[in-house]
């Protein structure tokens, strides 16, 4: 926040006010924009490129300038911006030196929720978005209307975000930045904890002192949620009071008669049995993510055949094992697995489908990243049977750590080093055969590779 001008976010987020979002393209701003104008905000905003994102909210009538200029925020009360955006952007540097105040996006996503008798925050390093979007069908299943931010596509609701009118908000919660600490949840589901976005933390004790103040932020009248099954989350909660979840029944809500594929279980609540559910997505994951989902429609007192109804038909998350078609006989999936615990999660989920063959290609995100966790990343990569590696995704990185993805390829038998999307493509064009599973997997631009290799040639 810009404080020399003595006034906070809430007085500039009022309806006839002009907010503008530098980024609004973005996975969470452009929704931040949709539900600020649905409450009578005149929105405008920039973003770097075009893209579907900006070309619907223009459809939508918001004025969106592609590229960053100084001339763009003429009129604006106020700047909202994406956490990429830093004070040397010009429309940034040019609200400060007029005296216009400069807000985060999750400053504004914490005054939005303030609006809402229930605000469900799903944090975790891992499992959020699916587990979100998990929480979102059963209570679109319920008719509860709820508003919604994901960092992911939604089937159901054919996007990340939807602006409902009814007493819930569902929002995913990042700690990166430690900007969940910006929210004010009426329920804080904590999924997992460990070591990640080690460019912020300084190193694991730092990520669970900052979950734990998440979790102080939910009042007296609200629920902590959390994962009694993992040994971190379990010593950031030390001595605080939360419902417990997990997949053994240690914990208040908890998993019972699983099938041989981890699809089909009871979900048992405080002792009583709640649900029976038959899952369509794959994955032990996914079975503790629909555990923590039910946990949460439990404690909203949504009836267990609520839960059953709509987690039958959740097909995932976009870019979570996401199915894009096939390619000479192999299988093409794409998810947006990025740290060494998701990595695991897939390949073991995939090993389980039947496939003759896995192969992995990976773009790892971020230098810092993947300097921290390399030998971890190389450990969980050797579970498929060919490892592609492509270049480091940079995102807001610069590489000044002498770090690349060859290195890790230098550790892995057998493995190949493509060092761009298209030198991907064309292999596994090559590689191809009836069998394989192909996975492109990444947070990056990786699903190019595999969209790419699915489009007709001309």
């Amino acid at each position: 926040m810009n404080v020399s001008s003595g006034k906070s976010i809430v007085d500039y987020l009022k309806p006839g006010m002009h907010a503008h979002l530098v980024g609004i393209g973005g996975v969470s701003m452009r929704p931040l924009g949709l539900v600020l104008r649905s409450q009578g905000l005149i929105i405008s905003g920039s973003d770097m490129n075009s893209s579907v994102s900006t070309d619907e909210l223009i459809a939508k009538g918001i004025t969106v300038h592609i590229g960053h200029n100084a001339d763009n925020i003429q009129g604006a009360d106020c700047i909202i911006r994406t956490a990429a955006a830093r004070n040397d952007n010009p429309e940034i540097a040019a609200a400060r030196a007029l005296g216009i105040p400069v807000f985060e996006r999750a400053q504004a996503w914490g005054v939005i929720m303030q609006h809402y008798p229930n605000a469900i925050c799903v944090s975790g390093t891992h499992g959020k978005t699916t587990t979100t979007s998990m929480i979102t069908q059963i209570f679109m299943e319920a008719k509860k209307d709820p508003t919604v931010m994901i960092g992911g596509t939604l089937p159901l609701i054919h996007a990340g975000h939807r602006v409902g009118s009814g007493d819930t908000i569902i929002l995913e919660s990042c700690e990166y930045c430690n900007s969940f600490l910006n929210f004010f949840p009426t329920v804080a589901l904590i999924l997992n904890i460990e070591a990640d976005h080690l460019d912020f933390f300084k190193d694991l004790k730092d990520i669970q002192h900052s979950f734990r103040q998440f979790a102080q932020l939910v009042p007296e009248r609200g629920r902590v949620i959390a994962n009694g099954d993992d040994a971190n989350t379990v010593e950031a909660l030390e001595g605080m009071q939360y419902l417990t979840f997990g997949l053994t029944d240690r914990n208040a809500v908890h998993g019972a008669n699983y099938s041989e594929d981890w699809r089909s279980f009871d979900v048992i609540c405080e002792g009583t049995h709640y649900a029976h559910l038959q899952l369509s997505v794959v994955g032990r994951h996914n079975t503790l993510n629909a555990i923590a989902a039910c946990a949460a429609a439990y404690n909203a007192g949504l009836p267990g055949r609520t839960a059953e109804a709509a987690l039958a038909r959740f097909t995932g998350a976009g870019r979570r094992m996401e199915y894009k078609g096939s390619y000479h006989g192999a299988d093409i999936y794409d998810d947006y697995a990025h740290h060494p615990g998701e990595l695991h999660a897939l390949l073991t989920a995939a090993k389980s489908l039947g496939y003759k063959r896995i192969i992995c290609a990976f773009q790892p995100h971020t230098y810092t990243r993947t300097k921290a966790l390399f030998d971890d990343f190389v450990r969980e990569l050797k579970a498929a049977d060919l490892p592609v590696l492509t270049d480091i995704y940079a995102a807001r990185e610069q590489n000044f750590i002498g770090i690349s993805s060859k290195m890790i390829a230098d550790r892995l038998e057998g493995s190949v080093y493509c060092p761009s999307l298209q030198d991907v493509t064309a292999y596994l064009k090559e590689e191809a055969r009836p069998g394989d599973l192909i996975l492109t997997v990444g947070a990056g631009d990786i699903y190019k590779a595999g969209d790419a290799l699915l489009k007709p040639s001309h």
